[in-house]
Parts: structure tokens; sequence; C-alpha cells
């Protein structure tokens, strides 16, 4: 049993409660002839979701390298002006939101150095590197930072690293092919030295990132959306271990590490856009396939029906409302805007919760019974106030299905998760599924609760479990466990004591 203690004054107004959160979007574009500035702007707004605490692009033509980079979303940042300035045939480009590294501006992507040869490279990075530490201590050594430097991003000392280790008959190539095997954790990488386009990915191929064919050139972007929206034809993942330059000469691959495949299964669930595709699987697909597994596992028969948790819940609950036979029905209405601006909002704001995000339709809801499917609960008070907001909307009663396990576990490899003291799952330890789940149920007030199962979720993917990481459900972290790091070692302590 994990003697996992969970905070007894949770807030149940919800007041700042954020869903899961990626770390950030990454893409890269080398296309001579076209306006690769503006193809990584399409692109950017592709993966807004996957960050949206600011943007960048680099853009370089052979003989200058720009970036231009700032806080807030890629619309707020970039104008027509800004990005006609941005001249050259490759182009990459970020959008973020901070797990490794604060909020300031100079933790925004991409990352720009220069080598002792005057190479300028910029440099973009979606993931978490578990051995940062060491990677910083390494960086000091050389001289690149001081010891009592401060907001140095994993991000910033990988983009130090290379661009050290360029010179001296070593190529970009070359001093990534070198250092990348020495980097742990979770990353996909776009980078450039304003002529070639590079991209790598982790060993363990943690987060998603594809290769597309545009007609006069290439992209790599971390979802296969990104390639949509700018007319690319998807050809193929970039592999786990795998390095790529793109020039004209073509494409070039080299495999720096064997490849041992743990895909963030989180990225099915929640994370990804739905219209994308990851290892040829669509992932509204999977979470409609999900939405069947609970209702065939949790069934709620008296229910008169179903309702999604906007928006993320949607493909789910279309997905238990067909196997189950019950009505599909939108019964709450989503503000956008919520959360898509860095105005701070005031006391009486934050006051109102999750009202300020969801408003129940009650001439839809009022004296129904209902299944309430959302993706996922982390820390419980969105889904305690949303269960009375239903409730004093008229519902007669709220039966809640989550399209995922319960979340008991941090994520070290990009996602932005509570402390396992923080974690509603946690809530009544426990060895046995049940007694979660009837915890978790009393906490948020439902009537009744169904996670569907690691083996329910994985299947739903159709990847087999051992090419995905479920960390944040089981507590196997494959990639190992950061140092220096509080939470990391909670977890070392809690897992000593279930073992």
């Amino acid at each position: 049993m994990v003697n996992t203690t969970f905070p007894s004054d949770v807030n149940l107004d919800d007041q700042g409660e954020q869903e899961p959160r990626e770390e950030c979007g990454v893409f890269g574009v080398w296309a001579p002839g076209e306006d690769v500035a503006t193809l990584t702007y399409f692109g950017l707004f592709a993966l807004q979701h996957r960050g949206q605490e600011a943007a960048g692009i680099g853009v370089g033509d052979g003989d200058r390298l720009v970036v231009f980079k700032d806080m807030g979303l890629v619309s707020n940042i970039f104008d027509e002006s800004i990005l006609n300035s941005l001249h050259g045939s490759v182009g990459v480009g970020h959008t973020r939101y901070s797990t490794a590294g604060g909020k300031e501006w100079s933790n925004v992507q991409p990352m720009f150095n220069t080598t002792s040869n005057g190479v300028d490279i910029a440099l973009c990075h979606n993931g978490n590197l578990v051995n940062y530490q060491e990677l910083r201590d390494e960086a000091v050594a050389l001289g690149l930072y001081r010891e009592n430097e401060k907001s140095l991003s994993d991000s910033m000392i990988m983009t130090a690293l290379l661009a050290h280790g360029v010179g001296e008959g070593n190529s970009v190539f070359d001093a990534a092919k070198q250092l990348l095997p020495g980097i742990k954790g979770a990353f996909c990488l776009t980078f450039t030295d304003g002529k070639t386009l590079y991209a790598a990915r982790d060993p363990h191929g943690v987060r998603p990132l594809v290769i597309g064919r545009l007609a006069q050139g290439w992209v790599v972007a971390s979802e296969t959306c990104a390639l949509d929206i700018v007319g690319a034809q998807i050809i193929r993942e970039v592999e786990p271990g795998e390095l790529i330059s793109v020039n004209e000469a073509g494409i070039h691959s080299e495999k720096f590490a064997e490849p041992k495949r743990q895909g963030c299964v989180f990225e099915y669930v929640y994370l990804a856009r739905p219209d994308t595709v990851i290892k040829g699987r669509n992932v509204h697909a999977t979470r409609v396939d999900i939405g069947r597994a609970l209702a065939k596992s949790h069934p709620a028969p008296e229910a008169d029906m179903v309702i999604p948790v906007p928006e993320s819940g949607n493909p789910a609950a279309v997905g238990y409302a067909r196997e189950s036979g019950l009505t599909f029905a939108h019964g709450l209405v989503k503000n956008a805007y919520v959360g898509r601006t860095f105005i701070q909002p005031t006391q009486t704001l934050r006051q109102l919760g999750i009202r300020l995000k969801l408003n129940p339709l009650r001439e839809v809801i009022e004296g129904k019974s209902l299944v309430v499917v959302d993706d996922s609960i982390v820390r419980g008070n969105t889904q305690r106030a949303l269960v009375r907001m239903l409730r004093e909307a008229g519902a007669a009663e709220v039966h809640v299905r989550i399209a995922s396990p319960p979340v008991k576990w941090p994520c070290f490899y990009g996602i932005d998760f509570a402390s396992p003291g923080e974690l509603i799952a946690n809530i009544k330890p426990s060895d046995d599924p049940q007694v979660v789940t009837d915890a978790v149920c009393e906490a948020i007030g439902a009537d009744s609760l169904g996670f569907v199962s690691v083996d329910e979720m994985v299947e739903a993917t159709h990847q087999p479990i051992n090419s995905l990481c479920t960390a944040c459900f089981d507590g196997n972290y494959e990639l190992g466990l950061p140092t220096a790091n509080p939470n990391a070692d909670a977890v070392r302590t809690l897992l000593s004591q279930k073992n």
C-alpha cells in the first residue's frame, strides 16, 4: 500500500484548477522558394493547444538566422509585418507551456546560441529531461554558465551544449549525434543553423513527431494536424532514437540510440488534437473506443442521457452513448476564451471557478439522470464543482464516467500534473481499484463513478502496452526519475513503500 496523504483543505470551488497541460509543440520546415515564416505560423496555429504561454519562430536564409518570440498566443505575437521580415528557406517554431524553467521571457523558444566558429543555432524542444542537473553541471564545468545562474531551462542547457560541440571539423549534425545519447528523458527537437533543418526524437518516443512532404520541401511537426494545415503529405514518424537533417541533398537519417518505444498514452486521452494520427491510429477514434469500453464496464442503465464535458470529453461521450444506446446531448456550454489570456482575474472572478468555464443548459438536464463523461480527474476540484453545479441546475442524478484510469503519479516527461499528495486518486490509498473509485466518488459528490481500466485504454490505442508509457497511472517510470527534484524524491519514497 502506498502511504500517500491527501490534503484536507482541498479547494471545493475550483478556484484556478488547471487541466493537464502538455509542455509544448514544435514545428520545422525546409522549403526553398516558399514563405517558410508563414508556413511556420500556420503550423503553430495547429499546435496552439500544446501551449498557450509563449511562442516563437526562427527563420534562416543561409547567411542570417533571425528569431522572433514573445509571451502570449501565436495570433497575438505575430502579424503580417513581422512575418514579412522573416526571410529564408528554413524555419523552426514553438508553442510553449512551461514545466521545466519558469515563465520568464528568457525561457521562451526557439532557444538561440552561437558556436565558437560563428554558426547560429535556433532550437525548439518538446518534452522534459530527467538528467537536467547532470547536464547543467556539465555546462557549468565547460564554462557555458555560472554555477549560480538562475532560470536555466533544460532546453537552454541543451542548446548551449549543442553549440559547444560544433567546430574543429564537427558539424551541427555531428555535434547532435554526440550529444543526444547523453540526454535522458523525453525530447522532440526541431533545430536549424539557418541552412539545414534538423529533427530528433528521444529513444522512447514519448512525444509524437512526424515528417511531411511539401511540393517543394519538407515539414516536421509534433502532430499530423500541423502537416494538414500547411498542405503537407504525411510520410512517417520520426523514429525513436532517430536524428534527421533536411536540405538540398534531401533527408539524411541516422540512429543515435537503440529505440525502446514508450509513447505517452495520455496523448491519446487528452493532449493531442482529435484530428491527429499517432502511430497510425486516429486520436478521435481511440477516444470513441475508450467511451465504448466505459459503457461496457461501467453501464448506467437507468440514466436518461449522456453529456460530455467539452471539449475533450466529447469523443468518449459519443462512444459511451453509441455503446449504451442512451441519448447523447450537449448539456454544458464551454466558454472557449477562458484560459487563453494572460490577464490576471480578480478574486471575484476566481471565486466563480468552473462557472467561468462551463455553464449548464438547464432545459436539457433538468429532472434528468445524467452520465457525465470527462477525459480525466486530477485534483478533483473541477469535477466536484461540476457535479454540484449540475445538481443546482436540476439534474436528478449525476453519474460520472472518466475516459482514463485514476491519475496516481506525477509525470516527469512533459505533462504538468500535481504532486502525489495533491492527486485525488490518492485520497484513500489502496490496491483495490473499487476502494479508490468509491473514495473519489464520495469526494466529488457523484451518484456513481467509473474509470476506464489501463488495459481498456491501451486496447483502444491499438498498441501493445509495453510500447506505451503509463507511469501517471501505475508508477512504472521506465525513463527514470529526475535528480534534485522534490516531487521525484517523494515518488521514490512512495515506490519503496509500495515495493
